[in-house]
């Protein structure tokens, strides 16, 4: 239970920037706090450092990169921010928009030239909502390579990271943070004093009662999330008279392997595969992206859908690592013939061939969906997948340096927040999450809240 209380006479110990979270958001405010001169501490809940990061694909959307001026392509912030707002419906404040787009390139490069981290960009498929191709990632395009990476980098600089403490009460004194209590996996306590709060915790994913409460609509879904995504930064934020933003926003993701549970790319719908239900039939627009697909395939016979495509789409989704363990695991289904790919995934064969001719070669098709040219050929691919939410868009209320803001307006002077912790750009729902998003806004804010002074 997360708990506010006064600061006490002492603290066991105390820092200059103590924070809150080991994920990358964490791990990158880490690096930037003391690459600025600070006394830093890192404290995580877990064993190891991971956070949500290392269940994601790690992939971070910057605009005007080294990395996209190596490979010929010109993008900008400017074209970055209008990509977000169109996506989330401008429902987001376009100050922290600006904020985010103009510091992804500066935060990917930093990384890369300080750190020695070796991102790049990918080339080969679009993502939705994306006019530009703009989405870096480490070469194993897996998230927990990324962690791995930071946390190897945090351990070089010899910053201090302690695991397996929970913070459970956070101390104040009026509206200035002094630290805070964690609490050990054997239930004895001990206390934090802080000149710098940087919270990078958690949504709140993995507290169902929350996400009845505040996005009903996905509550039926699987949980693909870090368990340790309980909400305690909402709680400590709304009982310090902190403004919360878009609490009904979420990350789904529509195409998660089932039963194995593995996250396969949305490329191999982007690249021209489609979705199908158990009767064999299509049932939306699978160009809207895969976070609106979990709701759509949610509602679906059984809660669950199949993704089709062909083998020159695997080829490309093979660049990432959980696809290449979903195929390992038997989950992907491959057939000389549509009839064959029908009865490996128990579909009836004869509409699932008319959906397949159904396809236009050019144009829309009756659910919206623009085709140019790229038919599906033997051999072909699917996978039986559900819909799952991964993380919350909504948090606390920050200004482009992560500093937390007021009911009144005001921003507290030592408070910070950043990843699953604070509002990301999503807008106020599922239909506004743009591929990334989330581990930019932890990037970019992580970093401008460790380099912050108070």
């Amino acid at each position: 239970m997360a708990e506010v209380a006064p600061s006490p006479n002492a603290f066991d110990l105390e820092v200059e920037t103590l924070i809150v979270g080991g994920g990358a958001c964490g791990m990158v405010a880490a690096l930037a706090a003391h690459e600025a001169g600070q006394e830093v501490l890192v404290v995580e809940a877990d064993p190891v450092p991971q956070g949500s990061t290392a269940l994601s694909a790690g992939l971070i959307p910057a605009a005007g990169t080294s990395f996209q001026r190596a490979a010929g392509m010109e993008d900008d912030p400017a074209r970055f921010a209008t990509d977000i707002q169109k996506k989330a419906k401008n429902e987001n404040d376009p100050a922290l928009v600006q904020a985010l787009a103009e510091g992804s390139a500066p935060a990917i490069d930093w990384l890369a030239a300080r750190f020695d981290l070796p991102f790049s960009v990918v080339t080969d498929f679009d993502y939705p909502g994306h006019s530009r191709r703009r989405m870096h990632g480490l070469p194993s395009r897996a998230g927990r390579e990324l962690i791995d990476r930071l946390r190897a980098t945090v351990e070089a600089q010899e910053i201090m990271v302690i695991c397996e403490r929970r913070a459970t009460v956070l101390h104040h004194r009026g509206r200035r943070i002094t630290g805070v209590t964690l609490t050990r996996p054997d239930g004895g306590t001990e206390t934090v004093g802080c000149a710098k709060l940087i919270l990078a915790c958690n949504g709140f994913g993995g507290n169902r009662a929350m996400v009845t409460e505040h996005m009903p609509d996905i509550d039926s879904a699987v949980w693909f999330g870090h368990d340790g995504n309980r909400g305690e930064a909402v709680d400590w934020g709304t009982a310090l008279g902190a403004a919360t933003r878009h609490l009904s926003a979420y990350q789904g993701h529509g195409n998660v392997a089932h039963p194995h549970g593995i996250l396969i790319t949305w490329a191999v719908i982007g690249e021209g595969g489609v979705q199908v239900n158990r009767v064999g039939r299509r049932f939306w627009n699978e160009a809207q992206g895969y976070s609106e697909a979990a709701r759509a395939v949610l509602a679906q016979p059984g809660g669950v859908a199949f993704s089709i495509f062909d083998a020159r789409i695997a080829g490309i989704a093979r660049q990432f690592e959980d696809f290449r363990s979903a195929e390992a695991q038997g989950a992907v289904k491959t057939a000389d013939t549509l009839d064959g790919l029908a009865e490996a995934l128990g579909l009836p064969a004869d509409a699932l061939a008319e959906t397949i001719a159904a396809i236009p070669p050019e144009g829309e098709d009756a659910f919206g969906r623009a085709w140019s040219g790229q038919r599906l050929e033997a051999p072909f691919c699917g996978v039986r997948v559900t819909g799952a939410l991964f993380h919350t868009q909504g948090g606390l209320e920050t200004d482009g340096t992560g500093r937390v803001i007021g009911t009144d307006g005001a921003p507290f002077p030592n408070l910070f927040a950043a990843g699953g912790a604070a509002c990301g750009v999503s807008g106020s729902g599922d239909s506004g999450y743009l591929s990334g998003n989330g581990l930019l806004a932890a990037v970019v804010l992580g970093r401008a809240a460790g380099m912050a002074e108070v």
